[in-house]
């Protein structure tokens, strides 16, 4: 069975055990990058978030043996894990003031997403751009977002300028920067989330709760999502080079994170280049791509630009 009879079959078995009016259908959806993927879209009457759940780590236990039908009930429990029982307010969207305190942003490479950037409203920083989204809901298991399109802008009647202002206000207080060093970030991997979560308050270096140095970090925002961002928000460069006294590299290793190396680690910029090619060639999925070379953030100007401008 290939992956596109795979989903059907799953589509055929989760709809023979859903009940009450729920339904599931295959949902392909635009992601990052121009990139599409398929997934379970699963509809509760009466609720207007519905999840969708991608099928690829799936369709690999499947492939090593696993059954469908236990496929089938392993993705039904996840699903009432993370099902919502009521709506959210689709009033609140008719208005600016209804979403304003959840406006955030995230950085998208500009080169690769023109065609969805014809449809939103975004601002350069550096070859990438930044566009906005409304945080609906945020959890563990995931978030509910909604990408705020040039006809909610028009509807809201709002501009571009207002949207960047609110949405570092409301980025930095739902989303807050988080710097490690790669050693925690490896520990926490090694973690459950909520154990994980324990230590992030006394290792978060920007709190300045540690001492503990290194030769790369990791820079993210509290969810672990789109956390890239954060090299964007107001003072947060400035600080990372008062703490590492250096000048520094920043090599985007995805959309959700960013490595720092101090550049006093001698490598260079095109060594840093071919590191983060390689990277996003062979370990990262073509929709986490944020871009395929470094930046450098001069401590003495307080500038951040392409690594090799």
């Amino acid at each position: 069975m290939n992956y596109q009879d795979f989903m059907y079959a799953v589509e055929e078995r989760m709809n023979q055990k859903l009940t009450g009016g729920v339904k599931a259908s295959l949902y392909t959806a635009v992601k990052n990058n121009g990139t599409e993927r398929t997934g379970i879209l699963i509809e509760t009457p009466g609720v207007n978030i519905s999840p969708t759940i991608y099928l690829e780590e799936y369709f690999q236990d499947y492939k090593e043996g696993k059954p469908l039908d236990e496929t089938t009930d392993e993705l039904l429990r996840f699903y009432q894990s993370i099902r919502h029982e009521k709506s959210w307010d689709q009033r609140k969207i008719l208005t600016y003031e209804g979403v304003r305190d959840r406006i955030v942003f995230k950085l998208v490479n500009t080169a690769k997403n023109r065609r969805f950037l014809r449809a939103v409203p975004h601002l350069e920083f550096l070859d990438l751009s930044i566009v906005f989204y409304v945080l609906l809901e945020a959890t563990e298991e995931g978030t509910a977002v909604m990408v705020v399109g040039n006809t909610h802008a028009e509807q809201w009647e709002v501009q571009t300028d207002m949207l960047w202002a609110d949405a570092v206000k409301n980025s930095q207080r739902i989303l807050p920067a988080e710097f490690f060093t790669m050693n925690y970030m490896m520990r926490e991997m090694m973690y459950s989330s909520d154990a994980g979560s324990e230590f992030r308050d006394t290792e978060n270096i920007l709190l300045g709760n540690t001492d503990d140095r290194d030769g790369m970090y990791i820079l993210s925002n509290s969810l672990r999502n789109y956390g890239a961002a954060c090299i964007a928000y107001p003072h947060i460069m400035e600080m990372i080079g008062q703490i590492l006294k250096n000048d520094y590299y920043i090599l985007p290793s995805s959309v959700h994170e960013v490595v720092i190396v101090p550049c006093a680690g001698g490598l260079d910029c095109g060594e840093m280049d071919e590191m983060v090619r390689d990277i996003n060639a062979t370990q990262v999925a073509e929709e986490e791509v944020l871009s395929n070379h470094v930046y450098l953030y001069e401590r003495s100007s307080g500038r951040l630009r392409v690594g090799s401008a």
